[in-house]
């Protein structure tokens, strides 16, 4: 027997590759989908009463293509091609199970082809958030701020490509990769972000989204040997993840970094991303952006505690990162790491200045920055509306909570 919570959790972790598996068998994002919500359904029966499969990927994706079959034949409008696509699926279908390594690299095959050059920018970050995130499309309208109408449709069209131009699902040639590497590097990132801080719900984390994001990080590492934008990322994934345990307590609640208990922290995991800056940093030519802001991470990773940080040298990167890879996000990144130099007046300035510009309008980490600058300031009612604010633009519970305790310790 197996809690519903259990059952949960596994799809939770195995979704993510069990659709990117769904998708290269049926090449449909849409039926994928709905055969993976079939399967989980089943699951959910048949979990409850008996054991869990061994390998409950393989188990879903099984599951899922016979569904997938079923729906297929269900479909009058798939009546021409229904005869040789049932027959495809079903030699799959009889096919031994495939190994886990063989199903782990669809989702790398998934991420070239959101990332595909037909796709503007905007567009293949929100296929993955909806694809391999896992987000609603409700969230993803959320990190656009667009209606989930808008959404909706700008993803139906995106699959709609997929599907009439023929995109391949596949990793492309190596003559094909470099075009399409700063997409994918940057929708990988994505997934991890999505791990370290999710977007919502009652978890601060989902280390499966972080642990699969690595693992795409090595894998495209192996298969494009070299490239300081991997490295960097990798190395800034891994230093990162490597604070997990100390980033919240048993309850769930978020430990802020100066509070953190560093012998917590993966120390072999933080020497494995040192070294990745290192060799990140020493490419030919300008520093990629993911290299500073590994070379940032390293600074945190070998402080002996937060008092210790270089934070002037840490201020400085951030200014590099600025001059090669201009946005709005760092410059308030860059002004948190000021107020620790500068003293938070200075910060608060800088600010207050992106703030002028709308420039990070509804992005919900605006009012919070600004609410802890204020709070150290002394400046209690200006930090309380901050944090009211930082509150309504979360979806995230423990972020309402750890601003919920800063307004009860402003009194």
């Amino acid at each position: 027997m197996i809690s519903p919570a259990d059952i949960d959790r596994i799809f939770r972790d195995e979704a993510g590759r069990a659709l990117a598996t769904l998708i290269r068998l049926v090449g449909d994002f849409d039926l994928a989908e709905d055969a993976l919500q079939d399967a989980f359904a089943v699951a959910v029966e048949r979990w409850s009463t008996c054991e869990v499969p061994d390998n409950p990927r393989a188990w879903l994706v099984n599951i899922g293509r016979n569904k997938a079959i079923d729906r297929i034949r269900r479909r009058a409008v798939f009546r021409a091609k229904q005869q040789a696509l049932v027959h495809e699926l079903e030699l799959n279908a009889h096919a031994p199970d495939e190994p886990p390594a063989m199903l782990d690299d669809d989702m790398l095959r998934l991420i070239f082809t959101c990332c595909h050059p037909a796709f503007a920018p905007e567009v293949q970050v929100a296929l993955t958030l909806r694809t391999v995130c896992g987000l609603s499309t409700a969230q993803v309208a959320r990190a656009f701020l667009v209606s989930e109408e808008a959404m909706s449709q700008r993803l139906v069209r995106a699959k709609q490509k997929i599907r009439l131009a023929g995109i391949p699902y596949e990793v492309p040639e190596r003559d094909a990769l470099a075009p399409r590497l700063d997409g994918v590097l940057a929708v990988i990132y994505l997934v991890f972000t999505e791990g370290y801080v999710a977007t919502s719900g009652t978890d601060l984390m989902r280390p499966d989204l972080a642990v699969e994001a690595i693992r795409l990080g090595r894998l495209l590492d192996r298969l494009m040997p070299g490239r300081a934008g991997i490295k960097g990322l990798l190395a800034l994934m891994l230093l990162h993840d490597a604070r997990r345990a100390g980033r919240e307590t048993a309850a769930g609640d978020i430990v802020l970094l100066e509070e953190q208990d560093r012998t917590l922290w993966d120390r072999a995991q933080i020497e494995a991303g040192l070294l990745l800056v290192d060799d990140a940093l020493r490419a030919p030519g300008r520093p990629h952006p993911y290299a500073v802001q590994a070379a940032i991470a390293a600074l945190h990773a070998r402080a002996p505690s937060y008092a210790q940080t270089d934070w002037p040298q840490i201020a400085g990167l951030y200014e590099v990162l600025l001059r090669i890879n201009p946005s709005a996000v760092i410059e308030l990144n860059h002004a948190a790491a000021v107020s620790m130099v500068d003293g938070p007046a200075r910060a608060l300035d800088l600010v207050d200045a992106i703030a002028a510009r709308g420039a990070l309008e509804g992005y919900e980490m605006l009012p919070a920055v600004r609410a802890d600058l204020l709070r150290r300031l002394g400046r209690k009612d200006e930090a309380r509306a901050a944090y009211v604010a930082a509150t309504e633009a979360t979806q995230l519970e423990p972020l309402r909570r750890l601003y919920a305790r800063r307004m009860n310790e402003l009194g």
